[in-house]
């Protein structure tokens, strides 16, 4: 197995944590990603939602949030409430339900513009690996561990790896802004 090989997973990582941190990002539609990983103060300490809350799906365009104790209701209305979201939680004493609003052109734009920083920080990211896989190899040439021509065929295979990788953000990017624009 080779450098670049060895390298695969982290790449991959990458590419999920990217999918990951743009499910967060609100569509048209209610999906219990927008909400579960936000940080709730309840019990002296900071919770992801999901930890305190069973979080499900009504209807496209609403979420509810039932947490395990009723106590902590209050805190986890404003933890939302406090939350960068833009929605207006409705708290029944039991479920609290968030309505999503329509999206207004401003906000999708603005919601792509996040989308593009997101996408440029996971080219980064990609980026810095192969800057890390490229030093590996420097490392290996000079300790005589491979010679010149491998060398130069790990950098390639490295190269056709991160231009793979960059591919499959630019679509799933492209999926998500298709995502958000669709009304």
């Amino acid at each position: 197995m080779s450098i670049v090989d060895n390298h695969k997973g982290d790449f991959n990582q990458s590419v999920e944590y990217f999918k990951k941190d743009i499910s967060s990002l609100r569509t048209g539609r209610a999906t219990p990603a927008l909400v579960e990983d936000l940080v709730i103060e309840a019990y002296g300490a900071r919770q992801a939602l999901k930890a305190l809350a069973s979080i499900t799906v009504q209807d496209a365009k609403t979420i509810a949030v039932e947490p395990w104790d009723k106590s902590i209701t209050m805190a986890v209305e404003a933890g939302i409430r406090a939350s960068q979201l833009g929605i207006n939680p409705v708290n029944n004493g039991k479920v609290i339900l968030l309505p999503l609003p329509e999206l207004s052109s401003e906000r999708r734009q603005e919601l792509i513009k996040v989308l593009h920083q997101k996408i440029e920080a996971a080219r980064i990211a990609i980026r810095q690996l192969r800057e890390m896989v490229r030093d590996e190899i420097e490392a290996g040439e000079k300790a005589k561990e491979i010679s010149e021509d491998e060398k130069y065929k790990l950098q390639d295979e490295l190269e056709e790896m991160v231009k793979e990788f960059n591919e499959k953000l630019k679509e799933l990017g492209e999926g998500k802004e298709t995502e958000i624009n669709t009304i």
